[in-house]
């Protein structure tokens, strides 16, 4: 799905205009460029989290040449999905994960028991 898609889809669901749908899908993504560019996090529960993540400079090579050469450091935007997303994407991966919690719960328990005992 491309923009023009996604804005005609909006436009259908909620009976607008494609104008005003486009309005309001460009002022939904200005709000997150802009949140994330100063260094804010936008968090859509359920959906997902956008936020501004630091690369350090390195050395890397040349392939060409075999040289070391300077990386300078970026800032760069990087999008966590949310549970309910990775849910909708993969159940399956959801189901497996709901049915290992108890396991892990139960497994971290047993040191703190033994901990007790002595």
């Amino acid at each position: 799905m491309n923009k023009t898609e996604l804005i005609e889809h909006l436009a259908s669901k909620h009976e607008l205009t494609k104008a005003e749908a486009g309005r309001i899908l460009e002022t939904l993504l200005d709000a997150v460029v802009t949140t994330v560019k100063k260094g804010g996090a936008v968090s859509i529960p359920g959906f997902g989290s956008f936020k501004q993540h630091a690369r350090a400079a390195r050395t890397g090579v040349n392939p060409s040449t075999g040289d070391k050469i300077k990386i300078a450091a970026a800032k760069l935007p990087k999008f966590t999905p949310g549970a309910g997303f990775k849910a909708a994407v993969d159940p399956k991966a959801a189901a497996r994960k709901a049915a290992a919690k108890p396991a892990a719960k139960a497994a971290a328990a047993k040191p703190a028991k033994k901990a007790a005992k002595k």
